[in-house]
């Protein structure tokens, strides 16, 4: 390998790193547990502690889809060289950190995506308008069906007729049926991704097709049954271990979903450099959003909890739930996704549910979404912008 491929890949590799941090301290540190701090279930320094370390799992175990899309599945007929990768990940770790100064939540995913398409489109590549029309689908989506779902949530929860010692354990357990079904690295066939319930049946019965319902079921129970017997023992503890479980959970999706926009650029880039494997390009990736939510991510999460909404542990694990499925979802199709989106919107839904239209900042909404809207097409534009001028000078 020459020594200066081996020099551009380092750059990039440090940008990539600074890009993870940018993630850590912003998006994926900040979001999955705005609600619980926002219901005073955990403070903030400790949230910021608890969801580095979840966040850095996720990535190691979950984030090979997304890395695949952002580094060859966006734009076709090009890879993208050293050079573009470096401009990609400046771009947009550069445009997050304006949102963490300022305190408003840019969109990560809006911004790398926008980049690594208008650099790719910039050297000649083809548009993959297959993969675009399913990004263009999930960030669509996201706000009516994440809010949506907050929003039914937390109106059933405060109800007479609903009581919490049977709704939550059910909550709860439909979490649980999901953890027990989306995949795990290592747990496929030959070291590949794969889900708890796959694994058993490979292990035990590979003929069975009911063995993965079976498991499915168990797992369901079991975290019911553990749910039911802990609200119904202490109401008011077992509402903020459930809030703190899903919190971690989110966090955990959220280093699956977001080190793929930090570190999903290197991948095509390993194909030069042999020695450098997916598992330890995602291992640096999640080194560097465990560093970020612990150094950087207490000011977003303030941010987050207090300016949006007022929230209690019901609308909290109202907001959450859907944001782990949403989540979740995001990972097995390979699609980047917005967690500023995801729970700001759910944040948002179980918010409106309980107080009206008063207990959501209109103005910090009106803000976020125009952020959201920006951080793509300048991300874009100066994505073009970058290598068309070079390929001038």
């Amino acid at each position: 390998m020459e020594l200066s491929l081996l020099a551009l890949f380092l750059t990039a590799g440090l940008a990539s790193l600074f890009m993870a941090w940018v993630i850590g301290a912003g998006s994926s540190g900040a979001t999955p547990f705005a609600p619980a701090v926002g219901a005073n279930a955990v403070s903030t320094m400790r949230a910021a502690l608890v969801v580095g370390v979840f966040g850095f799992l996720g990535a190691i175990v979950q984030g090979g889809n997304v890395s695949e899309t952002v580094g060859r599945g966006l734009v076709g007929g090009v890879t993208l060289p050293a050079a573009g990768v470096i401009a990609v990940l400046l771009i947009g770790a550069g445009l997050m950190a304006v949102g963490i100064r300022t305190g408003y939540p840019i969109a990560t995913a809006f911004t790398v995506t926008g980049a690594v398409v208008g650099v790719g489109l910039a050297l000649g590549g083809t548009p993959a308008w297959a993969k675009y029309q399913q990004v263009a689908a999930v960030w669509a989506l996201t706000p009516f069906v994440g809010g949506g779902l907050a929003y039914g949530i937390a109106s059933v929860l405060p109800r007479a007729d609903a009581p919490e010692r049977v709704c939550i354990p059910l909550l709860a357990g439909m979490v649980g049926a999901v953890l027990a079904n989306v995949g795990f690295a290592g747990l496929g066939p030959d070291g590949t991704p794969g889900s708890l319930a796959g694994a058993t049946r490979r292990l035990l019965a590979p003929e069975s097709q009911l063995l993965p319902l079976a498991v499915t079921f168990g797992v369901t129970l079991a975290v019911v049954g553990l749910v039911y017997w802990d609200v119904s023992r202490d109401e008011t503890g077992g509402l903020r271990r459930v809030l703190l479980a899903l919190g971690s959970l989110v966090a955990f999706s959220a280093g699956g979903s977001q080190v793929g926009l930090a570190v999903g650029p290197l991948f095509p880039l390993m194909d030069d450099v042999g020695a450098i494997t997916p598992a330890v390009v995602l291992a640096g990736g999640g080194v560097g959003i465990l560093v970020g939510s612990w150094t950087g991510a207490p000011r977003m999460i303030k941010a987050l909890a207090q300016d949006y909404s007022s929230l209690g542990p019901r609308r909290s694990i109202a907001a959450l739930v859907p944001s782990f499925l949403i989540a979740q979802t995001a990972v097995v199709l390979g699609v980047p996704v917005s967690f500023n989106e995801i729970v700001v919107s759910a944040i948002i839904g179980s918010g409106a549910a309980v107080g009206g239209s008063g207990a959501v900042s209109v103005r910090k909404l009106s803000m976020t979404v125009g952020a959201w809207a920006g951080s793509f097409a300048l991300a874009f534009g100066l994505g073009y912008a970058v290598v068309a001028l070079s390929s001038m000078a």
